[in-house]
């Protein structure tokens, strides 16, 4: 599965300047950050991949952030982001489908807990939610979740984090994360954005 992933990545880095245009950009495309510098959530997940963001427009995404919940976003400030975004074309997305699933959790408040049985939505789980085929049918489903490291250690960011709202890290339980999103079949890595 590494090995797939990197001759993505090789195939990622001929594509990088044909693509950098935002109107090669497709409605339901998706776009995965990637920081530059470690953090709690890249700690636990792959490849720096740390947020993903639903494409509308040539000029705006929806995306899930923290603080605004789920909200439409100027394209441009995302370009103004530390790091890079990867674009990745979903096999098989009804994209009109999939932007009126979207738009219908506009205003939802961010789930900071990532836990799947609540009404609070976090950026992957976002994507879950919305992305669908002409029949109506959702093309992501949920996995285990994981907070440990390469090592298998739960991380004591995510243990203090969990410990101070009185709960267990949700290790195991049903989920998503940007990076394990983007290695998913059915995302097609077409180039970068910056």
């Amino acid at each position: 599965m590494a090995r797939k992933w990197l001759t993505k990545l090789a195939a990622l880095s001929l594509l990088t300047t044909a693509c950098q245009s935002q109107h090669q950009l497709h409605e339901a495309d998706l776009l995965f950050h990637v920081t530059s510098s470690s953090n709690p959530i890249t700690d636990v997940t792959p490849d720096m991949i740390d947020h993903v963001a639903i494409v509308l427009s040539r000029d705006s995404v929806i995306e899930a952030v923290p603080r605004r919940g789920v909200t439409l976003t100027p394209l441009d400030s995302l370009r103004r982001q530390e790091g890079y975004y990867i674009i990745g074309r979903v096999r098989r997305a009804d994209a009109t489908l999939s932007l009126l699933n979207a738009r219908s959790l506009l205003g939802r408040r961010y789930d900071a807990l990532y836990l799947p049985d609540n009404a609070d939505i976090y950026c992957s789980e976002l994507v879950e939610m919305s992305l669908t085929d002409s029949y109506g049918r959702r093309l992501f489903h949920p996995v285990p979740m994981s907070f440990h490291d390469a090592s298998g250690r739960t991380t004591d960011y995510w243990t203090r984090f969990y410990r101070r709202h009185g709960m267990a890290v949700p290790e195991g339980r049903p989920g998503t994360n940007p990076a394990e999103l983007s290695r998913r079949p059915q995302v097609r890595i077409i180039g970068r954005l910056r």
